[in-house]
């Protein structure tokens, strides 16, 4: 049997070092956890929403039972294997989304990755009765994003340090005359 060799110094001052670390992180997850549990306020405010008619919320238990969270992400529940479906009804028209439902790669105008006729891992959706798309396409559709939210098409109102910066070092400056900054729109005019 060979002998046991005992870490050296340098080995055993970086073992420490990552296990302070280690430690550090588990302290900071307790106390990030303490302190949303304890708050009254949430910690993020939330810019998407949902409103739905009786045929979006028998979308939303459509969508559910027919296992499309076990890809995209709806109402903050799922996974995001796909597209992240929150806020798709402030981005896209409802008859875009009904139409991607029905015919997805003529809508998309190529090849989809998983929607589409067999032997696709989303097949199932393209054999699904017509009146449980126009019931997902409903749900999908009530499913908004507020200007700024991640899921918006439009940045937030208002002045931003960081996108200020982005355009002051990325945007020509003759730009200033030629476009308009669509933060200074109103959400309805941009669409």
């Amino acid at each position: 049997m060979a002998n046991k060799q005992s870490l050296k110094q340098g080995e055993k001052v970086l073992f420490g070092i990552f296990g302070a670390f280690v430690i550090a992180a588990v302290i900071g997850y307790a106390l990030l956890e303490y302190v949303r549990m304890n708050s009254d306020k949430p910690m993020f405010q939330s810019k998407t929403s949902y409103v739905f008619t009786e045929a979006g919320l028998r979308g939303s238990k459509t969508f559910r039972e027919a296992r499309c969270t076990s890809c995209h992400r709806a109402m903050r529940n799922g996974t995001n294997m796909g597209l992240n479906l929150d806020g798709i009804g402030t981005k896209r028209s409802y008859e875009w989304i009904e139409s991607f439902l029905f015919n997805p790669e003529e809508t998309y105008g190529t090849v989809t990755l998983d929607h589409g006729m067999p032997p696709k891992e989303a097949a199932y959706v393209s054999r699904m009765s017509k009146d449980d798309l126009i019931d997902i396409a409903e749900f999908l559709f009530g499913l908004k994003a507020e200007q700024g939210a991640a899921a918006s098409p439009m940045p937030p109102e208002g002045n931003s340090q960081f996108i200020n910066g982005m355009l002051k070092m990325m945007a020509p400056d003759e730009w200033d005359e030629k476009y308009q900054d669509i933060r200074e729109k109103s959400p309805e005019a941009a669409q």
